[in-house]
């Protein structure tokens, strides 16, 4: 849903941004990740450890609920003016997490990245890094638009270079060394300049039902765990 920063070159960032979203779907979009992240608390361990990656507005890491929470992006302007006081910012590519221990994250999130990447060769070492510093069950939540169902409009961005259906992309997580717990092919809109409801109430409804994923869902959702 919400627009984040990978490795894509400096010429695509931060501008590219703000003029592709007004300051009321910014706080739109605010509303809507309340909902989300409320759903996606369920693989999130509110005691641990969590990092979003590619955060870009820190909507997810500043509402869901983690003892520590870290925000990756290579913009650093925007973790600075989005994220809350109590994230911790570390400014790379997603590609490039040296700067988090090994075993040392209960959860990384990933929305609407990996498709900015500039070769599928940073996507697999994203993974690899990811692993790394995921402690044992662990889990990878990816949101990520599903090609399969968004292809007539899917290069309608200008920053859009890969694109991946979610049997593509859980393939790439089982070779980094993942187990996949659960593939939603159809789960959130293409864009949040889409028909979802911009209500956090009707959002919640929304997610409650997952028929109505198969009517309105271009976005996969997959959770993967590092095992043991």
């Amino acid at each position: 849903m919400a627009a984040s920063l990978s490795t894509q070159p400096q010429l695509l960032e931060p501008h590219i941004y703000e003029a592709r979203f007004s300051q009321r779907e910014l706080q739109e979009a605010r509303l809507v990740w309340k909902a989300i992240s409320a759903y996606l608390q369920q693989w999130v361990s509110p005691t641990g450890t969590t990092l979003d990656l590619g955060a870009g507005y820190c909507h997810f890491i500043n509402n869901i609920a983690s003892r520590h929470r870290i925000a990756v992006d290579v913009n650093q302007e925007s973790l600075e003016r989005h994220a809350d006081p109590r994230v911790r910012c570390v400014t790379t590519s997603g590609a490039d997490l040296t700067a988090v221990a090994d075993n040392s994250i209960d959860a990384v999130f990933a929305s609407n990245v990996y498709e900015h990447f500039c070769s599928r060769e940073e996507v697999a070492q994203s993974f690899r890094e990811v692993r790394r510093i995921l402690v044992t069950g662990g889990r990878f939540i990816i949101l990520q638009p599903n090609f399969r169902y968004c292809m007539k409009r899917y290069f309608d961005f200008f920053d859009h270079r890969l694109a991946f259906t979610h049997l593509a992309m859980a393939e790439g997580l089982r070779i980094s060394g993942f187990e996949i717990e659960k593939v939603v092919d159809r789960f959130l809109p293409y864009t949040s300049k889409s028909s979802l409801p911009k209500w956090p109430w009707l959002v919640s409804c929304y997610l409650r039902f997952p028929w109505a994923w198969k009517i309105l869902g271009a976005q996969m959702l997959i959770v993967a765990r590092k095992p043991g």
